[in-house]
């Protein structure tokens, strides 16, 4: 009986082995297989990281020239902005000359005060058709966003406290933008 049952005991692991060795084979081959395609994944992969280093390389490049550029034009603009309004002021100062020019020979001082208020308004005309705009708050109210307060001086009359009552120098703004406060006298 004990050699009955070591045969069949024999038989078993031999049928055990060989149930094994398909098994096993079969999976040699889908492991084969399996290797092939992790290599084809890996040179996908890896086609497709140097595709992505390429482009990364190509955009860093191109927003370097693109900065460098920026940079460019903005010194030019720096330096050639005023070029337009320059030019626009030619015609004044040739007119200042020429009335600085004829101002010896000429002894009509009311003559000459219209020449010279005639060129002002000239270059007051180029200069607001640029943006700049005169700030004269002669009895508004004082405000800090355009007014500087050289002095406070005694208000005439209570409706004219906070307000401003003498403007020693007008202020400017080019678009909005205060160029310089205006120095007044507010009352108070």
């Amino acid at each position: 009986m004990s050699e009955n049952f070591q045969s069949e005991n024999n038989q078993e692991k031999e049928v055990l082995n060989e149930k094994s060795q398909e098994q096993e084979a079969p999976q040699e081959t889908t492991e084969e297989a399996a290797g092939e395609t992790v290599e084809e994944k890996l040179a996908k992969s890896e086609a497709e990281i140097a595709d992505l280093k390429d482009r990364l390389l190509r955009q860093m490049a191109e927003f370097d020239n693109y900065r460098k550029r920026t940079m460019k034009e903005k010194a030019d603009i720096i330096l050639n902005g005023s070029a337009g309004v320059v030019t626009d002021i030619l015609p004044v100062i040739d007119d200042l000359e020429r009335a600085i020019a004829n101002s010896s020979k000429s002894e009509d001082y009311t003559a000459l005060k219209e020449g010279v208020e005639l060129i002002y308004n000239k270059l007051m005309h180029i200069l607001e058709q640029k943006g700049l705009q005169k700030i004269s708050p002669k009895n508004e109210p004082f405000d800090t966003d355009f007014h500087e307060a050289i002095a406070m001086i005694p208000a005439p009359s209570e409706d004219l406290k906070g307000k401003v009552l003498d403007c020693a120098i007008d202020g400017y703004k080019l678009n909005d933008k205060v160029l310089r406060h205006a120095k007044v006298a507010v009352g108070e």
